[in-house]
């Protein structure tokens, strides 16, 4: 039990400097950090919102707009529908959760019914397990009559869908802010939390994540108040220009190109006026519609359209080949930056309302690193005292085992990019008290072998073979909790429960393996005929 051989005494100790040296990177500054060598490991772990500060926000998907903008799709392709079977139709608009249109002429209706039976094709949910969900019933009447109903499961599935992707869009345009590890989550059904350490500017992460970001291209009928009076109803929208005050701008209903077509963009100055512009470029698919659309109507204003708004409506010159554009006006820096974002990022599928919002001072923060650092040193510097005055020199060991149990759960989370919140010190301090306890139950045996004469030696192989049972028991119970903990979970409570499973995990490793080693080589060299407890 205390013969180690010399590869097990190297391995050992070879992992404990591996894990001093993963740690050590998390009590460097940040241009201590930036002079070290390449080879040399940088890693340190994240600090969470409750530590650094940062924004907070709970966003809610707007299930009215999305359900509207399901019913206006569905009212077009009807309409596409039935131009394209020549089938002659009137009322065609929507009503409550449904589209509804009458066929004028009767003969006409079952023909009518197989081609709008067409738009109500199964959608599949998993490709898993296969489900298929219809989302729109349709519904056929006297008179020629026919409704198309969205159906309660549809729109579940719809909300869901909107949910899991807008945490992919948000994801994207958090990233390009240049922060670290934000936290992106569902709530419930239809609710996300995004949470951004170290971003102090909560307007601006509301403007990126308030804007659907629907960039589209269409031909432009006419500019200003006598145009918009004049507009034809049905074909056509008229759109406003964000300038002071904004310009009236009337545009085509449909669109020519869209953003989902866009491969990049970015801010830059125009070469002439040295103004904000944002540049953008098209994939092969959407250069190729550009350049026919542009060669097509030369002469005549583009309006560039984000979410409403017309960005500009410049007129084209000649054909564009190439598939990049440029778009001006009223931009500053940021603004031009911000929206080549969103461009990058790709837009929302639905509009998200802000539900709550709150912002997290850097001063509460350095409290919280203050308090929580303070509680970690009096707690650990309490335990210390009392194994070496309970213990005396064994007590030593398991100090100086305690660190290293320290050193390797801080070396673990930053070598996966962890981030440590205020739940997180509390779990590695508790994986602290968990390799005193194991410590404490070896010496209580060896103790007690000890009483009933045994010998050094002796007492201290059969202290460890008595207590490992018992401390694997104790330990494996930790880890089952701390995991059901860490799955069912969310945010803080995942941070907890996964400290506590490293510290719990390596304390095993620390108070049975590296004690036993250290003791084993005092023993070795020493020789003494009791233990000194």
């Amino acid at each position: 039990m205390l013969y180690f051989s010399r590869w097990k005494l190297i391995a050992i100790t070879l992992t404990c400097l591996a894990g001093l040296v993963l740690a050590v990177p998390n009590f460097l500054s940040k241009d201590t950090l930036k002079s070290l060598p390449s080879w040399m490991p940088q890693r340190t772990m994240t600090l969470g919102l409750d530590l650094q500060g940062g924004a907070h926000l709970l966003l809610e998907v707007d299930t009215a707009s999305l359900v509207k903008d399901r019913l206006d799709v569905l009212r077009d392709d009807i309409r596409r529908v039935l131009r394209e079977a020549k089938i002659g139709y009137t009322g065609l608009g929507i009503s409550g959760n449904g589209v509804q249109v009458r066929v004028t002429d009767a003969a006409q209706a079952d023909n009518a019914a197989t081609k709008l039976r067409e738009l109500a094709q199964p959608v599949t949910d998993s490709v898993f397990t296969g489900t298929r969900i219809v989302d729109v019933e349709v519904q056929q009447q006297d008179g020629g009559l026919f409704r198309l109903q969205l159906t309660d499961a549809g729109l579940e599935y719809r909300a869901r869908r909107a949910v899991e992707q807008s945490i992919e869009v948000i994801r994207r345009r958090v990233d390009q802010l240049g922060t670290t590890e934000p936290l992106i989550a569902r709530q419930g059904s239809n609710r996300l939390l995004v949470q951004v350490p170290g971003l102090q500017d909560i307007g601006r992460l509301k403007s990126i994540l308030a804007q659907t970001a629907r960039l589209t291209f269409h031909m432009v009928e006419g500019v200003g108040p006598q145009a918009a009076q004049s507009a034809r109803a049905g074909d056509t929208d008229v759109l406003y220009t964000r300038d002071n005050p904004p310009v009236p701008v009337v545009v085509q209903r449909r669109a020519m190109l869209t953003g989902e077509e866009l491969v990049d963009a970015q801010a830059g100055f125009a070469p002439n006026t040295n103004e904000p512009i944002v540049s953008f470029r098209f994939n092969t698919s959407g250069a190729q519609k550009f350049a026919t659309i542009t060669e097509q109507n030369v002469g005549r204003p583009f309006a560039i359209v984000l979410d409403k708004d017309v960005l500009s409506y410049p007129v084209i010159r000649d054909a564009i080949r190439g598939g990049s554009g440029q778009i001006s006006g009223s931009f500053t820096v940021q603004s031009a930056n911000d929206l080549a974002l969103l461009m990058r990022a790709g837009a929302l599928p639905a509009n998200l309302t802000i539900v709550e919002e709150r912002t997290v001072g850097p001063g509460l923060g350095s409290d919280s690193i203050r308090a929580g650092a303070l509680a970690a040193v009096i707690g650990t510097a309490g335990v210390a005292l009392y194994m070496v005055l309970n213990y005396g020199l064994l007590g030593m060991f398991a100090n100086v085992a305690v660190v290293i149990n320290v050193m390797f759960t801080l070396a673990i989370l930053s070598s996966f990019g962890a981030t440590l919140t205020l739940p997180g010190i509390a779990g590695i301090v508790l994986g602290v008290g968990m390799a005193v306890d194991a410590n404490v139950l070896i010496y209580e045996r060896i103790r007690e072998e000890q009483l009933a004469g045994a010998s050094a030696i002796s007492a201290i192989q059969t202290g460890y073979q008595r207590a490992i049972a018992t401390i694997t028991d104790t330990n494996l119970t930790h880890v089952i909790a701390a995991a059901v903990l860490f799955f069912f979970g969310t945010g803080p409570i995942k941070g907890f429960a996964l400290t506590l499973i490293i510290g719990t995990m390596t304390s095993f490793f620390t108070a049975v393996t590296v004690t036993r080693m250290i003791i084993a080589l005092w023993y070795r060299y020493v020789r003494p005929t009791r233990v000194p407890l």
